[in-house]
């Protein structure tokens, strides 16, 4: 049986191209060690069209029963990660494959290792499947949802042995360049199966990669090979237009650099992009403006929820002379009628999200205005999702989101189902912890529908649900979409 299995997974190795046939034994040898193996028979029977995780999970179950490991997801991750490591080349091959296919076309080669990173497992194609997503149509748009459960929940005992487990500085986050090729430990993924390619933007070394959960269509991520913490200037707008030069059919951005509007890795200096349209690039300019010595840069206000300036021109030089200069006035302005202060108590509240791509020949730039300030009224920020709203998403508003893709919490899965249901059967939404709190928001939008069945319950729910997406990028706008807020939009442009 375990044999079987053994053989199954240099298989898929081979058709995957992973592992080289006059490896095969190698690679073998290599995976028997990792399961404590000191004889191997290989099956007559030959296979064909590999089932990865059936496979793996095959091998998962023979580690637990040998006590080899643990029974739980971080230690079957680990594992699992390991015998895959048997099988791959190392990262200069990887490297030099990739400059091969790159001398022919970037597309070639973003593609070839788009495949080759879900192909090692690094990227588990098996479980990014798992996610619930959508798109409905609002006043901006079609906008993107999803439902994200390719994160896999812990179990108690798994969480109790990795808060045992001492803290470790190396690598010092999920980021560094350290990853490639690191075993793991109970409170840090494996990356046996990780190899990351170098590029150079401004003159400085850093490496592409691609998002192990993978939110949409070749999700990547640039990051600097030091380990140096999020900052917005004007090199990063040069860095965005590099990237753009090195990898033209992308779009690039970057988190802010503050707490409460930036993202969940603000201590290493990184930028997300990827082969995809979000609805906000799709969106038009609304009101245009001249900018004193940039009358050449194509300049207005976007129509979307949050508070956007897109930039255009063919020269991207421009941009990011423009875009240093808006920098520099956004985060010294104060206007007290919309709540916008520039700092308080020498904290200093007002940033931007930046987004870079390209069309033909003119490149593009949208600067999403950003501040953090926060209040008695609201704790985790004034412009962030509000407290009526955060029965769907109470986290931070990143750059996917600001972009028009809702990264909705788990939890979802099971409660919309259960409100589904009640709905239906004509129960209280008062008397279940899971449907409580949606109960309010639910009543309130059900008096918009006169037929609801099993037919339509789903798809009710659903365009509901983002139109509460578009309330929660609405609190995160930084001037509201009513006429105080576009007066005072329209204030702060001319400032420029």
């Amino acid at each position: 049986m375990i044999n079987t299995a053994v053989k199954k997974l240099v298989t898929y190795g081979l058709e995957k191209g992973l592992l080289d046939k006059r490896d095969k034994i190698y690679a073998v040898n290599r995976i028997l060690e990792v399961l404590g193996l000191a004889e191997y028979t290989e099956p007559e029977e030959e296979f064909s069209n590999i089932c990865l995780e059936e496979t793996l999970n095959e091998l998962l179950d023979y580690a637990v029963q040998k006590k080899i490991i643990d029974d739980n997801i971080i230690c079957k991750d680990l594992f699992d990660t390991k015998l895959i490591s048997a099988m791959l080349p190392m990262p200069h091959e990887v490297i030099d494959h990739f400059k091969k296919l790159y001398k022919v076309s970037p597309k070639k080669a973003t593609t070839w290792y788009y495949k080759f990173s879900q192909d090692t497992n690094y990227i588990r194609r098996y479980r990014i499947e798992k996610d619930i997503r959508w798109s409905t149509s609002t006043i901006y748009g079609r906008l993107d949802l999803s439902i994200n459960l390719s994160k896999p929940e812990k179990d108690p005992k798994a969480i109790a042995a990795a808060k045992n487990e001492p803290p470790g500085n190396y690598p010092e986050c999920m980021l560094c360049k350290e990853n490639e090729g690191y075993a793991g430990r109970l409170n840090h993924p494996s990356r046996q199966n990780h190899r990351i390619i170098p590029i150079t933007i401004n003159n400085e070394d850093w490496f592409f990669q691609y998002s192990p959960y993978v939110y949409y269509k070749e999700h990547c991520i640039a990051f600097n090979s030091k380990h140096v913490p999020m900052a917005i200037n004007r090199e990063t707008f040069i860095k965005l237009f590099e990237f753009i030069n090195i990898f033209p059919h992308y779009f690039i951005g970057s988190n802010a650099d503050l707490p409460i509007v930036g993202g969940s890795i603000l201590s290493h200096d990184h930028f997300q992009g990827g082969n995809y349209e979000f609805a906000m690039a799709r969106a038009d300019i609304e009101k245009y403006f001249t900018i004193k010595n940039f009358e050449d840069v194509q300049t207005g206000i976007l129509n979307w929820p949050m508070s956007v300036i897109r930039l255009r021109h063919q020269n991207y030089s421009k941009l990011v002379d423009l875009a240093d200069h808006i920098l520099t006035v956004w985060k010294l302005y104060t206007d007290e009628n919309v709540f916008i202060f520039a700092s308080t108590n020498g904290e200093p509240h007002n940033t931007i999200t930046p987004i870079a791509r390209k069309r033909g020949d003119v490149y593009e730039l949208d600067l999403v205005l950003r501040n953090n300030i926060r209040t008695a009224e609201h704790p985790l920020g004034v412009f962030h999702p509000h407290e009526e709203y955060h029965h769907i998403k109470k986290e931070n508003i990143g750059l996917i989101e600001v972009m028009g893709l809702a990264v909705l919490p788990a939890r979802l899965k099971n409660e919309l189902g259960l409100l589904a249901e009640k709905i239906l059967n004509g129960e209280n939404l008062q008397d279940n912890e899971l449907t409580q709190k949606h109960a309010a928001w639910a009543e309130n939008f059900l008096a918009k529908y006169d037929d609801i069945s099993q037919d339509n319950i789903d798809e009710i729910i659903r365009d509901e649900v983002c139109h509460v997406f578009v309330k929660i990028l609405e609190c995160a706008g930084v001037f509201k979409r009513d006429e105080t807020g576009r007066h005072a939009f329209e204030k702060f442009m001319k400032t420029l």
